[in-house]
Parts: structure tokens; C-alpha cells; sequence
């Protein structure tokens, strides 16, 4: 996955840096006698920090998923509110300083600083390492979510439509960056650059949160949803080399050639390797898993074969959760499948939540106020990005070719959202320099909107009777492409 560390930006192998948020606004401390004693301590009380940050995910992520349920929304989309209700825009419980927030912002700081105070100086390497293990923590959370949607997947079948997935994925990145960039350009007079980057947050899809709504409503095995999974990791590597090309444009005003066929190359040759090799070895691993007397010898061996799979793809500089989901969909073709599933169900309770709550508490809706004059212009571009962000995905859908009576609505919505990714785009855009705050704030209302609105629109994407979906499909060909319509009536 991306991560952002708050001296620096990374996007796996590519380095950003600048985005470095000091700490202001703290009081000074009066209790002097008892800091030398907590700077000493200060491990126990990252570790502190640790359980408190943890216990909130929890409680947000089962208060709100159970929430959703109650009412017959998907549980994921209780546990971003969730998210956003304890993160930086509400109650300050689960915040991060490679955002720009502040220690004196966590009130699981005060908490640590109330129980036993300390200095500044400890209680920000405290608040900084603290905030680091729970981003570790979430992503472990998507790699163990996408070993898990990999073994309920079924490699056969992502196979047999491999060239749709691939058909969808690159006409939901090129649609809506095009449209986005030449948009910004005509309509509001962007400069080039913030308009191709602008253009490119909008080519994310975030596979970790479509691939939890189609488990939840029981939709991945489908069709739609094998398409939907194919096209999302597809998208996570086009996405990737997109984000490479930007940056380095954003950063020196120039692409290098070079790297963005090593990434184009690597993570072919990845995937590819990593399924065949897999699908060779099959039989050694069930044979060595039978031959093992101890206990979680079958989990702990997946587990193991998804980690180094993992490490692979992270240091050629793809995302994590692609080696993940590789590793279960070749497990998947063991007898030892389902007795895999139901051992990395109790782990993904444990682990995925926090993904999403971390998602959610990094999501500043604070630039959705109407009411405040600075938020204006980021919103009218944000109006335009949202149509851009909904349409070019929906676009994806007209890509399906030879599938009589598929739900291509449900295809379409089913890459919408943006999530954690679209909000790396601007984190990156920020730290160059790049975006104006307008333009950033018009990103974060886009990824924040589309995140939200897909899983309920996916639901009922999947709800819909054929005829409905005919004509709906009708509608949308009818935007996207007037022309071609019209040829098909004459």
C-alpha cells in the first residue's frame, strides 16, 4: 500500500518529500520532577497509546457496522463513519500527525499525559510512534482482508475474464483522467500540471472497499463481482504507475521513461510468476501442511507463503495487498481451502476493522462546509470532480462485451470509490506544492463522497430487476456515448 510519513511522502519506491507538520498550540507543562521518569518509560506508554487506539477501533467499528446492518446498509460503510466519527473531524480520539494534526489535537494523548505526565519532547515520540504502529496495524488489516477475498475468489473464473477486467480497468482510468484534466483545464483554467494530477486522483479505485460490500452482500463469486475484483487490482497497478508518472512530473517537470516500464513490466511479471509458481507448488504445500503435527500448521503456512509473496511485491515497488491476493487465489485451489477460510475469518475480524476506521478518522469533512467562504471554490471544483469521479466509472460498464444480461450498473459503482488511495493523491499533490488549497480540498471532497455513496449504491446496484438494469444501462450509454447510440437505432 502507500504510506505517508510526516517528514517525508512515499509511494513505495518514490520519495516526496516536505510534508512536515509541526507541533503547535501545546501548553507548557508544569509537573518538571516527573518527566525525566516518563521519558524513561515512554515504550510502555507507546504501548499504552497502542491498547486505548485500539479499543476505539473497536468500539467505533462495531457501533457502526452494527448500525448500518440494522438499517440494511453494508457494515463496511458503519465502520468509515465510524472512522470519521473518532478521527480528526469530530471527537480527536484517532488522529495522525502525518496529516498535519498536532499532538495536542489526541485526546488519547491527554489521557497518557493525564495518567502520567511527561515532556513534549516525549509525549510527541509517543504520539508519533504510537500513530505509526496503528498505521502499520491497518495495513496489515488490507493484506489480510485481500488473502482473504482471494481465497473466497475463483482464479478459473478471474481468468476466463481476464480481458474484460483488464477492458474495464483501463477505461476507468483513462475516462475519468482525461475528462478530469481536460475539464479542469477548459472549465476553470488549471494550470497543466495541478490538472494532470487532478486528473489522476480520479483514476483510483480503492479494491479493499468494493471487494468487502461484495463478500458482505454475498456478490463476490458472481460475474459482476470477479470482474469488478479483476478490474480493482488492475486498476491498484495502473494506478500505481500513474501516480509515479505525476509525481515525478509534479517533481522535476519531467517523466523518466525508464521507470514507468519497470513498473509496467514488474507487475506483469509479478502476477503472472506468482500464479504459475503457485499453482506448480499446490501439491508440496499440501503435502508438507499433512505431514506437520502442530497447531495452525495450515494457517501459519498460507500465512507465511501471503507474507513473502507480499515482501515481493512491496520491494519491486507494487502495493502489498496485490502479493496477498495473489497468495489466495492460489490457495484457493486446494483441498485445504475451506478450512482456511474459516481460520482467516477470526484474523480478519481482528485486523481488517482497523483499516477502515483508519480510513475514516484521516478523513477531514470539515471541507464540506457550505457555511465557511474558504471551502467555496474547492466545492464548486468538487461538484465537477464528483460527476467526473461517478461518470468515468460508470463508464467502465459499456467495457463488458459477450455477457448477455450482466449488470454492468453494478460494474460501473463497483469501482467508484477512491478511499485511501485517492487521499495519498493529495497528500503527495500537497507536499509538492503542486495543488492549490482549493484544488486539494475539491480531491478530499471527491474521494471522501465517492467512499461513502458506493456501498449503498452497490446494494442497490445489485438489487435491481433486468429491466431496470436494461434501461438503465440504455440511460448511461445514452450520456457516455450519444453517438454511438444513435448509429445502433439507425
Amino acid at each position: 500500500m502507500f504510506s505517508v510519513n510526516s517528514s517525508e511522502v512515499l509511494l513505495d519506491g518514490f520519495q516526496v518529500s516536505g510534508c512536515h507538520a509541526p507541533l503547535l498550540g501545546w501548553p507548557p507543562l508544569l509537573n518538571q520532577p516527573l518527566l525525566a521518569t516518563a521519558d524513561a518509560g515512554s515504550e510502555s506508554l507507546v504501548l499504552a497509546g497502542v491498547m486505548l487506539s485500539l479499543a476505539v477501533v473497536y468500539l467505533a467499528s462495531k457501533l457502526g457496522g452494527e448500525v448500518c446492518s440494522r438499517v440494511d446498509l453494508p457494515p463496511v460503510l458503519g465502520e468509515l463513519l465510524g472512522g470519521v466519527l473518532v478521527g480528526v473531524s469530530a471527537l480527536h480520539l484517532l488522529v495522525f500527525p502525518e496529516a498535519g494534526e498536532p499532538v495536542s489535537r489526541s485526546v488519547i494523548m491527554d489521557v497518557l499525559q493525564f495518567s502520567e505526565p511527561m515532556s513534549l519532547g516525549t509525549l510527541s515520540r509517543v504520539f508519533e510512534s504510537q500513530s505509526e504502529v496503528i498505521s502499520v496495524l491497518a495495513e496489515i488489516g488490507v493484506v489480510v482482508l485481500l488473502f482473504e477475498i482471494g481465497l473466497e475468489s475463483d482464479l478459473n473464473e478471474l481468468l476466463r475474464v481476464g480481458l474484460q477486467s483488464t477492458v474495464v480497468a483501463v477505461l476507468g482510468v483513462v475516462t475519468p483522467f482525461v475528462l478530469g484534466t481536460v475539464g479542469l483545464m477548459l472549465l476553470f483554467h488549471v494550470p497543466a500540471i495541478p490538472a494532470i494530477f487532478a486528473g489522476a486522483a480520479l483514476t483510483a479505485t480503492s479494491i479493499g472497499i468494493t471487494a468487502k460490500v461484495l463478500t458482505e452482500i454475498g456478490r463476490l463469486n458472481t460475474r459482476e463481482g470477479q470482474i469488478i475484483v479483476g478490474a480493482a487490482v488492475i486498476d491498484d497497478v495502473l494506478g500505481i504507475i500513474v501516480l509515479a508518472v505525476v509525481a515525478g512530473l509534479a517533481r522535476d517537470g519531467q517523466v523518466e521513461i525508464k521507470d514507468v516500464l519497470y513498473l509496467i513490466f514488474s507487475a506483469a511479471a509479478f502476477f503472472i510468476g506468482a500464479i504459475g509458481v503457485g499453482r506448480l507448488l499446490n501439491p508440496f504445500f499440501v503435502q508438507l501442511v499433512d505431514q506437520m503435527q502442530t497447531r495452525g500448521q495450515v494457517l501459519l503456512s498460507a500465512l507465511f507463503f501471503a507474507l513473502i509473496l507480499s515482501y515481493v511485491s512491496s520491494v519491486i515497488h507494487l502495493e502489498a495487498i496485490l502479493g496477498a491476493f495473489a497468495a489466495g487465489l492460489v490457495l484457493a485451489e486446494t483441498e485445504k481451502r475451506q478450512e482456511l477460510q474459516a481460520q482467516i475469518a477470526p484474523i480478519a475480524d481482528v485486523v481488517v476493522p482497523i483499516f477502515f476506521i483508519v480510513v475514516g478518522a484521516r478523513t477531514d469533512v470539515s471541507v464540506l462546509n457550505p457555511f465557511e467562504p474558504a471551502n467555496w471554490e474547492g466545492l464548486i471544483i468538487a461538484a465537477f470532480l464528483i460527476v467526473i469521479a461517478i461518470c468515468g466509472k460508470l463508464a467502465t460498464g459499456l467495457g463488458v462485451f459477450g455477457q448477455p444480461g450482466i449488470n454492468r450498473i453494478a460494474i460501473g459503482i463497483g469501482m467508484i470509490p477512491r478511499g485511501e488511495v485517492g487521499l495519498v493523491f493529495a497528500a503527495i499533490g500537497a507536499a509538492t506544492g503542486v495543488l492549490s488549497d482549493s484544488l486539494n480540498a475539491a480531491i478530499i471532497v471527491m474521494v471522501i463522497l465517492t467512499t461513502f455513496l458506493a456501498p449503498p449504491l452497490l446494494r442497490w446496484a445489485f438489487s435491481l430487476s433486468p429491466s431496470v438494469r436494461e434501461a438503465s444501462a440504455t440511460m448511461t450509454e445514452a450520456i457516455l456515448q450519444p453517438e454511438l447510440l444513435e448509429t445502433e437505432k439507425s
